[in-house]
């Protein structure tokens, strides 16, 4: 569901049939604050591998690598709903 991945102030297209919303039209990507995840461990990089889960600030879980941290940005692909990186400062 596209709700997943919608905030407040966000731009979206909203598609409408005969008065009724029946669809958003959203970005292929999106940055999400991380608001729960485990902690990651001294050592775990980009390379050594690994995952856990991770909840983003609309409620959307998310796999993502054990180096991300709770409080970052992170971008997901609104269609597949993967993580794709970290926003870029």
């Amino acid at each position: 569901s596209w709700a997943k991945f919608l905030k407040e102030g966000m731009e979206a297209g909203v598609l409408e049939w005969e008065g009724k919303v029946v669809g958003v039209e959203l970005p292929r990507t999106v940055a999400l604050e991380v608001t729960q995840t485990d902690p990651g461990v001294k050592g775990n990089t980009k390379g050594s591998g690994g995952d856990k889960p991770a909840t983003l600030e609309t409620g959307h879980v998310v796999t993502v690598p054990l180096f991300v941290q709770e409080g970052e940005m992170v971008v997901v692909d609104t269609v597949t709903g993967d993580y794709m990186g970290r926003e870029k400062a």
